[in-house]
């Protein structure tokens, strides 16, 4: 594929994943509202699959960084890193296990995706305890406890609610990315 192609479609799924976070965003819980899902990571997780975990993190470090800017604007750099670093964690493995067993014909390989983005989510929710633990009490001033008490009841039920949504909407969307581009003779014929 050609470097200028591959770059024009990643900047698309950038886009994408721009817009994406910036119309589909509301809390899951009602008791936390600061904890917002926005669909941006499905163009983040479709990079991972269309093309490899390295280029997935190019688009989140874009789509991120638009996010801190905008939208997340009170959570700064410490939502930024977090962000960055608990879906980076979420598109590595998934694309690393996926892009590992693609080339499989067999009835099994239907399973890799849904597999795939359920060890994303494992990774992303276990990433995200630790971080909520240290960057939230130490940056963001809120006391160690609050955080504790909140881990359970809301913290990781949002973490794995936002994983089972970003998966699905991925299951559904993902052959059909991958069909148009494939017809358009623009994606790698590996895919």
């Amino acid at each position: 594929m050609k470097k200028q192609l591959k770059m024009v479609q990643l900047s698309m799924l950038a886009a994408l994943g721009v817009v994406l976070m910036l119309i589909v965003r509301f809390p899951l819980f009602p008791s936390a509202p600061f904890l917002e899902y926005d669909m941006g990571d499905v163009a983040v997780i479709l990079t991972a699959f269309l093309y490899s975990p390295w280029a997935s993190l190019l688009v989140l470090v874009i789509v991120s960084l638009i996010q801190a800017l905008t939208v997340s604007a009170s959570s700064g750099w410490i939502g930024f890193v977090m962000h960055v670093i608990s879906t980076g964690a979420f598109v590595l493995v998934c694309g690393l296990i996926y892009n590992r067993k693609r080339g499989a014909k067999s009835k099994v390989s239907k399973l890799y995706l849904p597999a795939a983005l359920a060890a994303g989510t494992i990774a992303m929710v276990l990433v995200m305890i630790p971080l909520n633990l240290i960057f939230t009490v130490r940056f963001m001033q809120v006391p160690r406890e609050a955080v504790l008490n909140m881990m359970i009841p809301t913290i990781i039920p949002f973490n794995v609610l936002k994983g089972i949504i970003n998966s699905v909407v991925v299951c559904v969307l993902y052959p059909a990315v991958k069909k148009i581009l494939k017809s358009s003779k623009s994606l790698n014929p590996e895919l």
